[in-house]
């Protein structure tokens, strides 16, 4: 079977979900590898959305996180008060699935304004939602995010949520409970934090991808590991059941 950029993206996105973790997830991208996992490998996952639903096992993609469906097929509904104070502050989240609109070299993340100007920027974007809370307080962070110079830049016009600041102890000087980004998924490949500097750095390459189109979408000097792998592509059974999710048709 073939497949698009995105579906390779969305199955190596799912496949980072294990066991029975607590996932905070993000409507869109995550929404749907998180979904997958549950559907595929990890039945046990734990779906938690921000409007207070927890243990949700949707039918179809949901199309908010106040979308009924998540309730419906909840264990628990809690208020958001509760999913913030008692869940999500206190380090009961294990893993928090994010998107981006941008992301720089430390795994910043903007969801706030496009432009210096954060008055009269170039494009407000929707905000910031609970994604500050989950990225300072989750076990670990995955982003999922198409790669490109405009999403991936030097250094995000404003720090929605934060990833590791400018490198190395900038996390613990602030407080935060959880370890940030631990992995960047896209269209292209993986990124992955140094464990020196923090920076994000190349690992991983999807099947059909190279390196030199991963450094020319990205907005600064992108490094690679010492070994750089390569994604194992979809299976049948992750496509077929990632398609049946989103409503996809094979490519031809």
């Amino acid at each position: 079977m073939s497949w698009t950029a995105d579906e390779m993206m969305t199955v190596a996105a799912a496949r980072a979900l294990r066991g029975d973790t607590r996932c905070f997830v993000g409507i869109g991208l995550p929404s749907t590898a998180a979904n997958l996992a549950r559907r595929t490998h990890a039945p046990e996952l734990v779906l938690v959305y921000e409007s207070g639903t927890i243990g949700a096992k949707p039918d179809r993609l949901p199309l908010s996180i106040g979308d009924g469906v998540l309730a419906a097929t909840a264990d628990a509904v809690v208020s958001v008060p509760e999913m913030f104070n008692y869940w999500l502050q206190p380090g009961r989240i294990g893993v928090g699935f994010l998107g981006a609109a941008q992301i720089d070299r430390h795994g910043n993340i903007n969801t706030t304004v496009i432009g210096p100007d954060y008055a009269d920027p170039g494009v407000r974007l929707p905000g910031a939602g609970g994604a500050p809370e989950i990225a300072a307080s989750c076990g670990e962070v995955i982003v999922v995010v198409r790669q490109s110079r405009r999403t991936f830049v030097d250094r995000v016009d404003f720090v929605t949520s934060f990833g590791h600041g400018s490198g190395p102890g900038d996390r613990a000087r602030l407080g935060l409970r959880g370890r940030g980004p631990v992995l960047v998924i896209t269209d292209l490949g993986v990124l992955e934090p140094d464990p020196d500097t923090r920076e994000l750095i190349l690992t991983r390459l999807h099947p059909g991808v190279t390196a030199e189109q991963a450094v020319a979408a990205t907005g600064w000097p992108l490094r690679a590991a010492a070994a750089v792998t390569t994604t194992e592509p979809p299976s049948e059974d992750e496509l077929t059941a990632l398609r049946a999710l989103t409503g996809a048709k094979e490519n031809p």
